[in-house]
């Protein structure tokens, strides 16, 4: 994947408090050692494609659910005399179908690009060239982020909450697509969302040191 550079990467930031990659690299490794989700290695370079380190365990439990719930339909119907083989073939379809809903998406981002794919196929925008950017508060949180080719991916924004250096690369290419005067909207909204989502690492950062 190839995305066109909207600007070089440097300058000030137009929006939130300024965005560092160190800090953002040593928090994640200091949170995720200290909780015992991530190996010691050395931190991700500016090339290298990060990904949701949470994806692995939730693909799981969704097949873990699937299963179960196609063991617990055949154990009733054999305890009740009628598994048959049609029957027991409408439930493990009623269980893919399942397992193609708890599907979670899983988000990779690279320098100038962050990538969705999900059961079916895959998305991806170019970051500095995003031109828009929305959060959706309801009780189903989503991003929508647009960029200048038309592309569009949409994810729950509490995936970036969990990686830290997934948003360090959105935000990056935002700030760049920010002073290229491709952004112009949603640029207040990624704004607080990375606050809180700042806010919230410190805090997490301080609780597993013990501060």
């Amino acid at each position: 994947m190839r995305c066109v550079n909207a600007a070089d990467g440097t300058g000030g930031r137009p929006y939130g408090a300024p965005m560092g990659c160190d800090w953002r690299t040593r928090a994640a490794a200091r949170l995720g050692a200290a909780r015992g989700t991530v190996r010691a290695h050395r931190p991700p370079g500016p090339d290298d494609v990060v990904a949701d380190r949470r994806w692995a365990a939730d693909l799981r439990d969704a097949v873990l659910c699937a299963v179960a719930l196609f063991a617990l339909i055949d154990l009733v119907d054999f305890a009740a005399g009628t598994l048959s083989a049609a029957r027991a073939g409408l439930w493990a379809a009623l269980s893919v179908l399942l397992y193609v809903v708890l599907h979670p998406v899983r988000v990779t981002a690279g320098p100038g690009w962050i990538a969705v794919r999900g059961p079916l196929r895959r998305r991806h925008v170019c970051t500095n060239l995003l031109t828009s950017v929305h959060v959706s508060e309801t009780v189903a949180a989503r991003l929508v982020l647009r960029d200048s080719l038309g592309h569009r991916v949409e994810f729950d924004p509490k995936v970036l909450a969990d990686n830290p250096l997934l948003l360090h690369r959105l935000d990056g290419g935002a700030r760049a697509a920010a002073r290229s005067g491709l952004l112009r909207t949603g640029a207040c909204e990624l704004g607080q969302l990375v606050a809180r989502v700042e806010r919230g690492c410190a805090r997490a950062v301080f609780e597993v040191s013990g501060m």
